[in-house]
């Protein structure tokens, strides 16, 4: 064990400007970055990460490493996944540089998440992360799926992000982030972030979701037709779920069919149906 006080490692905003100016980093839209530079915050999503000391943890995006070196402080293992060359040929170094006890639980996969179908090592089981925001729900939705050995997940966000994928049924940003995710987990919102901890500081609000892994739906469908009901369904969210699932069923009347069979009416619109409700749909579609 260490004698390093508990977070000397961490970087603070000298420290992350330092390392981005050393590293001739700016950065960029193109991959959404917004590097943490609050300890506080970084110990913080930690905490409400619930990383425990056997964790195997994988971050999406770590950056210049603020997140990655809090998670080292407590997990047995990180595993980081990123896509900017110059930043996951550095961050090793960083790693060593700033944990050097804890260097040998580390490793850097150069890739991008929405591409990734493997890691090195035990098998993840927590996803912690400050994802990209102009990808976030299609990395997380991929993760969850490509990864079942990941049980708790924490991620941050753009809040109306967090307010989509946390969402119940019935409300106005129900959709269909909020019913995917709702296939792998038990969702909430944890907290939010404010635009001061971040560089450069962005033009909206974060926000903090946790996702609870839970089995899918007891159903006969496979994900992929539950799915696509979803979609269809709320591809005209205005429409009634009878005319909104005409194409996915062959006609109004075979949507209103499928409907009726799987006990929904087909006057409702998609955002009233939890994930069990669009599971039941999916095994009532009439044969092609």
């Amino acid at each position: 064990m260490s004698d390093r006080p508990p977070g000397s490692g961490l970087l603070g905003p000298a420290d992350i400007r330092e390392l981005a100016g050393a590293l001739g980093v700016r950065p960029t839209k193109q991959f959404g970055q917004n590097f943490v530079i609050d300890a506080n915050t970084v110990r913080r999503i930690v905490r409400t990460a619930e990383v425990r000391p056997d964790d195997t943890v994988v971050e999406i995006g770590p950056g210049l490493g603020s997140l990655t070196l809090a998670l080292l402080e407590t997990a047995a293992r990180v595993v980081a996944v990123e896509i900017d060359p110059v930043l996951a040929r550095h961050l090793p170094a960083t790693v060593a540089a700033r944990l050097p006890d804890r260097a040998d639980r580390f490793e850097l996969v150069h890739a991008d998440a929405m591409t990734v179908t493997g890691l090195p090592g035990p098998p993840p089981t927590a996803l912690v992360a400050n994802l990209p925001y102009n990808v976030s729900v299609p990395v997380l939705l991929h993760m969850l799926q490509t990864f079942p050995s990941i049980e708790r997940t924490l991620v941050m966000v753009q809040s109306e992000v967090a307010d989509r994928l946390a969402a119940r049924p019935g409300g106005k940003v129900y959709g269909v982030p909020s019913v995917k995710a709702a296939w792998y987990a038990d969702v909430r919102r944890a907290g939010a972030i404010g635009r001061n901890v971040f560089w450069p500081a962005p033009n909206v609000d974060s926000g903090l979701v946790s996702l609870v892994r839970r089995e899918p739906p007891a159903t006969t469908a496979t994900r992929e037709e539950v799915f696509a009901v979803v979609d269809a369904a709320f591809a005209q969210r205005r429409k009634t779920l009878r005319a909104a699932l005409a194409a996915w069923a062959g006609s109004p009347a075979a949507a209103e069919d499928a409907l009726a069979a799987a006990g929904v009416d087909p006057k409702a619109r998609g955002e009233a149906l939890d994930i069990e409700r669009f599971a039941r749909i999916a095994e009532c579609r009439p044969p092609a």
